[in-house]
């Protein structure tokens, strides 16, 4: 082994190494601890805190006041992970050698799929604060299906947000949920590679060797740097105002349903398209679905949220936009609605 050779592979350890340095610290602050606490309250209470959404039945018609007190709650729950996101998608692509990550992610095989889904697990992220390290990931030509695996697995698997919905709501909703969470994450995100523009024979094998061959892009801090502004300048304004939009769609989104309609296919099916539009922080899901269900709310239309609230939104759609091709975004979109049509007919009969 020649000694370019090791100075590469010695480079890649230390530069992975940071990285992961950085990922632990922030993610230890931002979610592992808090959420050890949270953890704990949902064991002793059967609870995790009030619904974002307020009581359905005061819900009412739009307003500015309760629009603007949406986004003031919801940016005060989710800011640190944002930043989080922020940080770690602008290391991403100029930390972490490209050819390491083509030669882990850059495949459309299953195993690509697999190995970034299950690396998702630890970030325990909302689906905005995934969308700046997917958006990074598919800036280094990580595969689609990977950087997809990666973006929907923070949210739908995430593991603490099992264990606070197996005290506070039910096992069945765990299982419910870790099951179709598998489909949308492994099999989905696989699928969806073939909606994405076919790759040229050897282009892979090409893309690394380029990466390779590659000089490094001027200082690491100032690369960095350019890196996460520009990210930021368009991250945080597409990020408020299409929260700011959703906020003030809100009374429609969520109609309070009782008796027979708030537990219909009509009910599971506004629900699934509302629940795929919204944006919600971290575990909110749980509480939503327990406040809807107590003022009526059937176990359809709460099954049908349970898959699509934390899966996507209109703001993370609008947010990794520039990153996957619209085809792949739609079939995305379409396959989280249907998949929750169907949890939502099945939680007709187990929930």
């Amino acid at each position: 082994m020649n000694s370019s050779i090791r100075s590469s592979r010695k480079r890649t350890v230390v530069y992975i190494s940071l990285f992961l340095i950085v990922a632990i610290a922030g993610l230890a602050y931002v979610k592992w601890v808090p959420y050890w606490g949270k953890s704990l309250t949902a064991i002793t209470t059967h609870s995790i805190g009030d619904s974002i959404l307020g009581n359905p039945a005061d819900a009412g018609s739009f307003s500015w006041e309760g629009t603007w007190s949406y986004v003031v709650t919801y940016f005060l729950a989710v800011w640190k992970a944002a930043v989080l996101g922020i940080i770690l998608g602008s290391l991403v692509q100029v930390l972490i050698p490209a050819d390491w990550l083509l030669r882990t992610l850059g495949k459309t095989s299953f195993g690509s799929t697999a190995i970034a889904g299950l690396s998702s697990l630890p970030g325990m992220m909302c689906t905005c604060c995934a969308a700046p390290v997917a958006a990074g990931l598919r800036k280094k030509n990580v595969s689609v299906g990977a950087a997809l695996a990666f973006w929907l697995g923070n949210p739908v698997l995430n593991p603490a947000v099992l264990i606070f919905m197996s005290f506070v709501l039910s096992w069945k909703f765990t299982l419910l949920r870790a099951a179709v969470g598998m489909v949308i994450v492994f099999g989905v995100s696989y699928v969806a590679n073939r909606f994405a523009p076919a790759a040229e024979p050897d282009g892979l094998d090409k893309m690394i060797e380029d990466s390779e061959e590659k000089p490094a892009d001027g200082p690491f801090l100032l690369s960095w740097l350019k890196t996460m502004g520009r990210m930021a300048l368009f991250i945080v304004p597409a990020y408020f105002l299409s929260v700011l939009l959703i906020a003030a769609v809100r009374p429609w989104l969520f109609p309070l349903l009782d008796g027979a309609s708030g537990n219909s296919f009509l009910a599971i099916l506004l629900f699934a398209i509302g629940g795929a539009l919204f944006v919600i922080p971290t575990a909110a899901e749980i509480p939503i679905i327990q406040t809807f269900m107590t003022a009526g709310l059937g176990t359809g239309p709460a099954a049908a949220l349970l898959i699509t609230l934390p899966a996507i939104s209109l703001p993370s759609l609008l947010l990794v936009a520039g990153a996957f091709p619209r085809k792949v975004l739609w079939f995305v979109s379409g396959a989280v609605v249907l998949l929750g049509v169907l949890s939502g007919l099945l939680g007709l009969f187990i929930l």
